[in-house]
């Protein structure tokens, strides 16, 4: 089972001004923010942009590692956590646009729209094509820490 939740680590800026926000799994992630509250919010942006990016150039995303004493866990974003889940899916059967379209019945284009993280695409689709690669997303709700 793969959790779409990403260690951070939170320091304090060198002037003492805010925190300083970095994920050690994707080191393109990098942000800030004025106080812990708005740090999470930056954090969470930040991880979505950098797992979007991956996405669009067709980099490989690694798993999350095991969170550090004094780590906090970044979820991916709800809006992005079912692309990431279809992207990986499909790297790991190995599996192109084109043959994911012909199994589920659709053009290319919606398969390519449905991987890509700046369109709207319904849940229940990428669902459906998760159901025909036998994979299928698990929402687990816990305490806002």
């Amino acid at each position: 089972m793969f959790s779409a939740s990403y260690p951070a680590t939170f320091q304090p800026e060198t002037n003492g001004k805010g925190l300083f926000v970095r994920f050690p799994d994707l080191p393109e992630a990098l942000t800030g923010g004025d106080d812990l509250n708005d740090a999470l919010e930056q954090a969470a942006d930040c991880l979505a942009e950098a797992i979007a990016g991956r996405i669009a150039r067709g980099d490989g995303i690694p798993s999350p590692s095991k969170p550090k004493r004094g780590q906090r866990l970044v979820s991916v974003p709800l809006y992005l956590a079912p692309k990431l889940a279809l992207y990986l899916t499909m790297r790991e059967q190995g599996l192109k646009n084109t043959e994911l379209a012909r199994r589920l019945g659709v053009s290319e284009t919606v398969v390519r729209r449905m991987l890509n993280p700046k369109h709207d695409t319904r849940p229940e689709n990428i669902q459906a094509a998760l159901t025909c690669l036998g994979k299928r997303i698990v929402i687990t709700f816990v305490d806002a820490a």
